[in-house]
């Protein structure tokens, strides 16, 4: 099983989909992408996650991130299966889903954990940015459907992160103050990165009002 890091090249690769053959490189773009794998077709908890990302698609286009979603099924059952999907959970499924039927993306990210399934992918999202870096990932288990809301917000904290040299405090949202880094210490630097000021609860802890708002 292939081990990422964060910072890691997300690998390339070409597979079938539900929307044809794919080159994940060439598909994405200068995009952001949510690459989100499945144990299959035509299971409930999966039914739900991919009507979520739907209805999230304009959050996300809005966000310059693509979503792509895997299963180990073939095309024309993810074919079928969005059919479902777009009845029951009242969305439009406006992304590929990979057909990962020789397992072939699966092992290139890991996404097989035997003490789960020897055969079937778990929840797994890897956050990849426009330059193909992998900059976060989060794995559920087969049975536990993901916070789709949460996604979102990694994604805005990584964007801000990058954006202004900042760092998130926990349960963070936009809007929110944010934390200067430790590796800033100068105070002219901070005068000229954070103009609106800051306050220090500690030497070290320093948040100020999110620079972009």
């Amino acid at each position: 099983m292939s081990t990422l890091f964060l910072g890691d090249t997300a690998p390339d690769f070409q597979q079938d989909s539900s929307i044809g053959p794919i080159r994940f490189h060439e598909w994405a773009g200068d995009s952001w992408v949510i690459l989100f794998s499945h144990p299959a077709d035509y299971t409930p908890v999966c039914t739900t996650e991919l009507g979520l990302t739907g209805k999230l698609q304009k959050e996300f286009e809005q966000r310059n991130v693509k979503a792509i979603a895997l299963s180990v099924d073939d095309a024309e059952s993810h074919r079928g299966w969005i059919k479902d999907i777009e009845a029951t959970q009242n969305t439009v499924v406006g992304f590929p889903i990979i057909a990962d039927k020789d397992r072939k993306v699966a092992g290139l990210y890991g996404m097989i954990h035997p003490n789960q399934s020897n055969t079937v992918t778990v929840r797994t999202v890897f956050i990849i940015d426009p330059q193909k870096k992998l900059r976060l990932t989060l794995t559920y288990p087969l049975s536990i459907g993901r916070n789709f809301n949460e996604i979102l917000r990694a994604v805005d904290a990584l964007q801000a992160s990058d954006a202004y040299g900042i760092a998130t405090p926990g349960n963070w949202q936009p809007g929110d103050e944010v934390v200067i880094p430790l590796t800033v210490q100068d105070e002219a630097e901070i005068r000229e990165k954070f103009p609106k000021g800051y306050r220090a609860e500690r030497p070290y802890l320093r948040l100020t009002p999110h620079p972009g708002r």
